[in-house]
């Protein structure tokens, strides 16, 4: 490959020194990827050119191409980064360090691994389930951390990625699939959260046409049929404009945007997947010096054309959380049919495309560093820092992907400030971003003028307002997951420490309290919680009431593990009751100890379920009948030894439970608890229904899985108003 053929250009700020230092970086990676080829048997050089050439055209730091260069040399080749040190100094060997430093991901075996690795014998494997949510916030984790270090690696990993998007045919279809998915999960994302639209869009749409085949060639045939036409509105739409603005002696300069199919796709889910109700198909975009002629373009526009009212958007005045800039507006053009203008200056349009990026080109050059890269500087600072404030690892990997990576909303304040949450916050999350304390002391919320519940998920252009308390803190039921009451990570560890900071005696008391409602509303016996000190990583068994009292420990993980390890205890002595056979399947969800084959039959007397405590009873050609260890209805068996130990299965089934609701009568009641019951995977059996003087006594057959959707379920239905109490109904 000859040097001067496969860079096609270089930015015209490069001094010759620049141009010296890339041929240098060339030669190497030339020398160190000598023989390797990629999946689809051209030269693995051509990737590392393929990476340095994305970068030119955005015209970063010429340190940056040498490292798109030699990104993956480290990894791949003999080439050690001493190597790399000495030839081009300590710089650019940490930002290659960084990039090996993403690559490498721990107990992933390269699950990041470019589309077009270079061929050899271990392939990285398929990752699904658990293992593919813990490939993602590793992946998320290392990129943070390369970040730390310097900032400018992320455009160079940005670049790697889309080089091998655009060359991802040659891959099998499982694993084009797999790594587009990831394309759309965390690098277009990143792209757009750094506000570089240019790699954004074409990330999105490279990344939809493998994830959605079917989809994305729909839209493309759509806008096929219609491109020549198209084509040729615009060129007019573009000659009459200009005409118009020359007559007012406005430079611009005007150009059809291009429309990306990932978009239209988001567009078209929005508007119930209908493609001609998409407005702005067609568009342009109109460039000018200063943001003065913006606004004059834009009142141009409307007095020539009808605007369309809801469709006009000023992100001059409040620019977006990413530094995004630009007048956006739809009018009726003279045939009648939409068009969308965008109204901008030279300056916001290069910012618009390549984000960041557009100042790291004068970082080198000992240049002023403007506002905007210092914002954008501070916005990764602040995401490394909450990172940092994150003390429990589960909070940790829930709450990374959605808080930094994942769509976002943006509301206003009533001042008039922007406030940027991750998608589902809710004024909780809201309060806490204002200040800890406004958090610490919320009370209720307005959006748009209206009080809403603590609940609300929060709308992109909602205008929200805090109503606090003058003293007090936060609640522990906003702790509690089943509400949805909190979706940021960080809020999360805000109200944890909040409660930290109580009397340890009120939070080990507390603690007791939780544990004992909760196991009485699960109908869960008596339990020895020593065993799961050390699973909690806890010394004492008061040291685990404090971890449940101050939310350390969600009671929710305490259920859940306790349906996961519980095992019957040895047998008191029983007598047996005859026993109803239960919806569940004999055999399939019950292991007897020691004995297969034999057929189970749940006992209705006491109705167990996975997670309690149970003991089997060898019948008369019934097989073994199933109950609760602590069931009223068994007791002073004197044939022991037809008492057997049985234990649950693994395969997951549903049992009929019954419940029961104490609340004061209201309208809308049985509704709300209708709405919660159908939005969970469980199966209404039975109901009936007690008035006594304004107070409602429901009892209800539910079948459920387990013990961990028995305590969501029964959570929320005791957070619905006027409800007194929502407990699982023990036998006796």
């Amino acid at each position: 490959m000859d040097f001067e053929k496969v860079f096609h250009k270089f930015p015209a700020s490069y001094t010759t020194a620049d141009i010296d230092l890339i041929k240098s970086a060339y030669l190497m990676a030339e020398a160190a990827h000598q023989g390797q080829t990629r999946a689809s048997g051209v030269p693995y050089l051509s990737h590392c050119v393929g990476v340095a050439n994305i970068l030119l055209d955005i015209e970063v730091a010429s340190s940056l191409v040498v490292a798109g260069l030699l990104h993956d040399a480290v990894l791949d080749t003999a080439l050690t980064l001493d190597q790399i040190r000495e030839k081009f100094g300590e710089s650019i060997a940490k930002f290659v360090e960084d990039l090996t430093l993403i690559t490498s991901l721990p107990q992933v075996s390269r699950g990041d691994q470019h589309p077009e690795e270079i061929t050899g014998p271990q392939a990285p494997d398929l990752i699904t389930g658990s293992r593919k949510t813990e490939y993602v916030v590793e992946t998320l984790r290392k990129m943070l951390l390369a970040i730390g270090s310097d900032f400018r690696v992320i455009i160079v990993k940005l670049a790697d990625r889309l080089h091998n998007m655009r060359t991802l045919k040659d891959m099998p279809a499982d694993r084009q699939k797999r790594i587009a998915e990831d394309t759309l999960e965390i690098y277009a994302p990143l792209a757009n959260r750094l506000g570089i639209w240019q790699i954004k869009w074409e990330l999105e749409d490279l990344a939809f046409r493998y994830v959605n085949p079917e989809e994305y060639n729909k839209i493309a045939e759509k806008l096929a049929t219609q491109r020549l036409k198209r084509q040729e509105e615009i060129q007019a739409i573009i000659r009459n404009l200009t005409s118009i603005l020359e007559k007012t002696e406005v430079k611009a300069a005007i150009s059809g945007r291009p429309k990306h199919i990932f978009s239209i796709y988001r567009k078209m889910q929005r508007k119930d997947g209908n493609f001609d109700a998409i407005r702005d198909l067609r568009a342009v975009r109109i460039l000018v010096d200063d943001i003065e002629s913006c606004y004059k373009v834009l009142g141009i526009m409307h007095m020539q054309f009808t605007p369309i009212p809801g469709e006009f958007d000023d992100y001059i005045a409040a620019k977006k959380p990413n530094n995004y800039q630009s007048l956006h507006t739809t009018v009726i053009y003279k045939d009648g049919k939409p068009l969308e203008i965008q109204i901008r200056t030279h300056e916001m349009h290069r910012n618009a495309e390549f984000g960041v990026a557009a100042h790291w080109r004068y970082k080198e050059k000992s240049a002023l560093i403007s506002d905007d890269y210092e914002q954008k500087v501070s916005l990764i600072r602040n995401l490394l820092s909450w990172s940092q404030e994150v003390e429990d690892d589960t909070d940790a990997l829930d709450g990374l992907p959605s808080d930094v990576f994942r769509d976002r909303v943006y509301v206003i304040t009533p001042r008039g400030d922007v406030v940027d949450l991750p998608f589902g916050s809710t004024p909780i999350d809201f309060a806490y971003q204002v200040h800890t304390n406004v958090g610490h002391r919320c009370r209720g919320a307005k959006v748009n003028g209206k009080l809403v519940t603590l609940d609300y998920k929060l709308q992109t252009g909602d205008k929200i307002e805090i109503l606090t308390a003058n003293r007090g803190g936060p609640s522990r039921d906003w702790l509690n997951p089943s509400l949805g009451m909190v979706k940021s990570a960080r809020t999360r560890s805000k109200i944890k420490q909040w409660f930290k900071q109580q009397d340890r005696e009120q939070n080990l008391e507390h603690g007791k309290m939780l544990i004992e409602k909760e196991f009485k509303r699960l109908g869960i016996g008596q339990i020895d919680l020593l065993e799961f000190l050390e699973y909690f990583h806890v010394r004492t068994l008061d040291d685990l009431y404090v971890g449940i009292g101050t939310g350390d420990i969600p009671i929710g993980r305490l259920v859940n593990r306790i349906a996961e390890t519980q095992n019957p205890p040895e047998a008191e002595t029983l007598e047996l009751v005859p026993a109803i056979p239960s919806r569940a399947k004999p055999g399939d969800t019950v292991i007897v100890m020691g004995l297969k084959g034999l057929a189970t039959t749940m006992a209705r007397c006491c109705s167990p379920m996975p997670g309690d405590e149970i003991i089997g009873y060898i019948t008369r050609g019934r097989g073994a009948t199933i109950h609760r260890s602590d069931c009223p209805n068994i007791l002073r068996v004197t044939d022991k030894e037809r008492l057997v130990k049985v234990d649950w299965g693994t395969e997951e089934k549903t049992f009929p439970i019954p419940l029961q609701i104490k609340a004061y009568e209201r309208q809308g009641l049985m509704t709300d608890i209708s709405n919660i019951i159908s939005s969970e995977p469980v199966r209404l059996i039975d109901l009936s229904l007690n008035n006594r003087q304004n107070l409602v006594v429901i009892n209800l057959v539910l079948e459920i899985s387990g013990i961990s959707q028995l305590s969501r379920l029964l959570a929320r239905l005791e957070n619905l108003p006027n409800v007194i109490q929502a407990i699982r109904v023990r036998p006796g």
